[in-house]
C-alpha cells in the first residue's frame, strides 16, 4: 500500500500523533483515514496507561470565573516537565477543564474524570485528558478541584 505524504501531514496535524505511527496506523487502515485514527486513538491510550505511573511534578494553576463574576473555579492539573506544561495544548486542557468545574461542580477529581465533557457529551472528562496526554506523551493529573460561588 502506497500511502503518500499529504495523507500523513494531514492526519498528523488533525492528531498530533508522531509521523512515524501515523504512517505505520495508515498502512495497518489500506489508506482509510477514520480507520487509522482509531488505531491511533487505541495506541495512543495504551502508551497514556504505561505512563500512568510516572510522576507528575510540574503543570499549571488555572482559573475561570465565569461572566458576571459570581461562579470561579480553580485547577491543579499537573504533568511530568514544565515543558509540556508551557504547552498551548496543557494551557487549553487546563482552561477546559477549570469550566467544567465551574459549570457542573463535581465534588472531587474522581467525580469529575467521570463527568461529560461540557462541549462534547460523547466524551468523558478522563477521555480528554488521556487525548491530550497522548499527544504530549506525558502523563497528565488533576490533582485538585475547587468551584466557588456566591450562592454558596
Amino acid at each position: 500500500m502506497d500511502i503518500s505524504a499529504e495523507q500523513v501531514k494531514k492526519l498528523r496535524n488533525e492528531t498530533g500523533a508522531p509521523v512515524m505511527d501515523v504512517r505505520r496506523a495508515l498502512i495497518e487502515a489500506k489508506g482509510n483515514t477514520a480507520s487509522a485514527k482509531e488505531i491511533l486513538k487505541a495506541k495512543g491510550l495504551e502508551a497514556v496507561a504505561k505512563k500512568s505511573e510516572r510522576q507528575t511534578t510540574q503543570g499549571i494553576i488555572e482559573t475561570y470565573i465565569h461572566s458576571g463574576g459570581r461562579v470561579g473555579a480553580i485547577v491543579h492539573l499537573a504533568c511530568e516537565t514544565d515543558f509540556v506544561a508551557k504547552t498551548s495544548e496543557f494551557k487549553s486542557l487546563a482552561r477546559e477543564i477549570a469550566m467544567q468545574v465551574a459549570a457542573m461542580n463535581p465534588e472531587n477529581v474522581e467525580e469529575l474524570l467521570q463527568q461529560e465533557y461540557i462541549r462534547d457529551p460523547a466524551k468523558k472528562i478522563k477521555e480528554l485528558i488521556s487525548e491530550t496526554a497522548a499527544k504530549t506523551g506525558e502523563n497528565i493529573q488533576v490533582k485538585r478541584v475547587t468551584r466557588f460561588s456566591l450562592n454558596d
